[in-house]
């Protein structure tokens, strides 16, 4: 084999799907069954079903390919009459080899879990471990004629690995937020969303078609197929310096949003209260019109919404793999309450005002006072989306945020959530053995404080200097400090634009390390964390932790284009890289390739206050940049924290070769059953064939 053949098979394995990934199944039964009523079950069940309507939605806006992919997978199955067990798989796609078939399998898992053929952490491209004529084989062995045509139209980007990561073309990369726009720029999407912004028209529920340098189709996602609301304008819209005009296009996803539709309604006789009546309609009107107001207005109901049986959020959320940032992705969380570890997160948030007083800044870039929020553990029925968090802090709305408050939600069958019947002893890269068995005790623990943390004082927490209105300011604007603030127009994304969400989350994760490691017997003994001993260990397994995030999102930086594909694994490099400045930790390793690379903390650097002022001093300079709204600084420092140098990239290569594959996450599905008149929920077993199946039962 040539020297170039090689390259282009190393390169091709690089975005080979995962093998031997762990798989979970979300349970969350026992907690649907404790619902107090049938008509709660219910309305848990018609937000589900709207949810996962939205499928479709999050595969179009990853790529062209994404949506031919998921009806091929799903016609396969069907074709060959569901098949109940890998075995049997192997059985009716004979003769293929047992190990094509779980690579094809694999491959199914993953592109499921992810909606798409993108990976929702990472953002980066994944294709079969197969050849094209296996695949080929695997086709011919199915004998559909509609499997047949769906394979010819993905075949070639089914294994193309030429745009191996999701962002703007111009940098040989892929987006369907703009389709058929393979020539659209960076700089015309900044017009078209600039156009937008000055004509008070938020753009998540939207995807941008060029027509021609001038001329671009703003696509809205409705039900309705034209304008029904006063939200949108009557004509195109013109720049003020005639450069680009826009039109709007309504009935992106119409299909879907009639049957996203059509199941709130269903839900509306069986709400709680009448904020949840108020909540559901203007979900109805938003995903009817397409109006983004509606959606804002249904926020600030559900903001409202205290402490429900039920808890839901539904809509284009957030905003990460929008290259340019503003863009969202659909998201429809049902979960119902874990008292028992709701109880922690109340005691959190009593004492939130405790904490707030121990952050690095002033009062002046703090919000005047602190609206408790309603912190919630959940156990998730549903999250329909590309992937599944462990924590979310929402609503994204800056001014619902300050105006009416938020909502911080710990999904706790997703933090506790493990394999059953794991395929491999699991070792956990980059720690010594004698740490093993303490880490992987401890790690659920520490994890649980961070996620409290971080979603409730880390999003929580923070003003935004701002002239409301012209020459009125929500802040002393005679304050020699302040130089810099918002303008009446701007907000927090749109000023720090594609880099404001990973530099938010840098902020929030250095706000939970940063209490963790300075206030430790004030923060564990709300998590049941009472002794001595075992805050030492835990606060130790904190910083651990977040080191080796930090090191292995090495996975995520992009060497090439020194692009990040991962907010979050930008954001714990970051503090890894301030900690490891600080001298917190070292890297060991005696071979030169890197393979035992070893991360060892030097434990008196967590006490003595080495770690706590390295963080503070990394935290403080992020927030006062964010509450200022200084771009050109925070933006400059922020990207240089988090810039990959030679000392740590050449660490990469040692990552990728240890990398573990995530958790593939398998959800249940609610069924009416009209002869109970009462709700079914299904699960599936912990498998490939779990995980096709119950896509298969939705029928989205």
């Amino acid at each position: 084999m040539s020297e170039v053949s090689n390259k282009s098979q190393e390169n091709k394995e690089l975005f080979y799907a995962d093998t031997d990934a762990p798989i979970v199944v979300l349970s969350a039964l026992k907690h649907f069954e404790a619902l107090s009523s049938k008509n709660a079950k219910k309305y848990a069940h018609y937000l589900s079903r709207a949810s996962f309507e939205g499928t479709r939605a999050v595969l179009r806006s990853v790529s062209p390919e994404s949506e031919p992919i998921f009806d091929m997978i799903l016609a396969i199955h069907g074709k060959l009459g569901t098949p109940k067990s890998v075995e049997e798989y192997q059985q009716k796609l004979a003769p293929l080899t047992k190990q094509d078939v779980q690579h094809y399998l694999e491959y199914t898992l993953q592109f499921l879990d992810n909606a798409g053929n993108y990976k929702s952490f990472g953002d980066k491209k994944f294709i079969p471990r197969l050849e094209p004529e296996t695949f080929d084989k695997l086709i011919k062995i199915v004998d559909d004629a509609k499997v047949s045509e769906l394979y010819s139209k993905v075949k070639e980007a089914l294994f193309s690995t030429e745009k191996g990561l999701l962002g703007y073309a111009e940098a040989g990369h892929l987006s369907n937020y703009y389709p058929n726009s393979e020539t659209i720029t960076k700089q015309e999407i900044d017009l078209v969303n600039q156009l937008l912004a000055e004509n008070g028209i938020m753009p998540e529920n939207t995807r941008v078609e060029k027509k021609s340098d001038s001329e671009f189709i703003v696509h809205v996602a409705s039900s309705e197929t034209t304008n029904k609301t006063t939200y949108y304008p009557k004509d195109k819209l013109t720049s003020k310096d005639d450069k680009i005009t826009v039109t709007f296009q309504f009935g992106d996803h119409h299909e879907q949003f009639q049957k996203i539709v059509e199941n709130l309604t269903k839900a509306l006789p069986y709400v709680a209260n009448e904020t949840q009546e108020k909540l559901l309609k203007y979900y109805i009107e938003s995903f009817s019109t397409g109006s983004m107001n509606a959606h804002k207005q249904s926020q600030i109901e559900w903001v409202k919404d205290l402490k429900p049986e039920v808890e839901s959020n539904i809509g284009f959320i957030e905003t990460y793999r929008d290259p340019s940032g503003v863009r969202g992705e659909w998201e429809g969380l049902v979960a119902m309450v874990n008292h028992e570890r709701t109880a922690k997160f109340s005691k959190l948030v009593e004492n939130a005002g405790t904490f707030i007083k121990e952050l690095p800044w002033d009062k002046i870039y703090e919000k005047d006072t602190f609206t408790p929020p309603d912190f919630t553990s959940l156990e998730v029925l549903t999250f329909a989306g590309s992937g599944i968090p462990a924590g979310i802090n929402i609503p994204n709305y800056d001014d619902v945020r300050l105006n009416y408050g938020f909502k911080n939600v710990s999904l706790g069958n997703v933090l506790s959530a493990n394999p059953k019947n794991p395929k491999q002893k699991e070792v956990i890269t980059f720690i010594g053995d004698d740490l093993q068995e303490e880490f992987k005790k401890w790690r659920d623990e520490a994890f649980e404080v961070q996620v409290g943390l971080h979603e409730l004082l880390g999003h929580g927490t923070g003003k935004l200097l701002q002239e409301t209105s012209p020459g009125k300011f929500n802040f002393d604007n005679n304050d020699d400090r302040i130089k810099s603030w918002y303008g009446p127009n701007d907000t927090w994304s749109s000023l720090f634009g594609t880099t404001s969400g990973s530099y938010e989350e840098c902020r929030a994760e250095l706000v939970a390390l940063y209490l963790i490691l300075k206030k430790p017997e004030q923060v564990f003994p709300i998590f049941d964390i009472e002794k001595k001993d075992e805050q030492t260990i835990v606060k130790f397994i904190s910083a651990l932790l977040m080191i080796r995030a930090g090191l292995i999102g090495l996975e995520f930086w992009d060497p090439s284009s020194s692009k990040w594909g991962q907010p979050h694994m930008q954001a714990r490099f970051a503090i890894m890289k301030q900690l490891h400045k600080a001298n917190v930790f070292k890297f060991e390793y005696s071979n030169p390739d890197y393979s035992d690379l070893e991360i060892v903390v030097d434990k008196t650097k967590l006490t003595d206050g080495t770690a706590v002022d390295a963080l503070g001093e990394f935290l403080s300079n992020l927030h006062i940049f964010k509450s200022t709204g200084n771009v050109k600084q925070g933006l400059e420092y922020y990207l240089n924290k988090s810039q990959v140098d030679p000392e740590y990239s050449r660490f990469r290569d040692a990552v990728l070769k240890q990398k573990k594959p995530r958790k593939m996450v398998i959800q249940a599905n609610t069924f009416f059953n009209e002869s109970t008149d009462d709700i079914d929920v299904v699960e599936y077993e912990e498998s490939e064939i779990g995980m096709i199946q119950s896509y298969y039962d939705r029928n989205v």
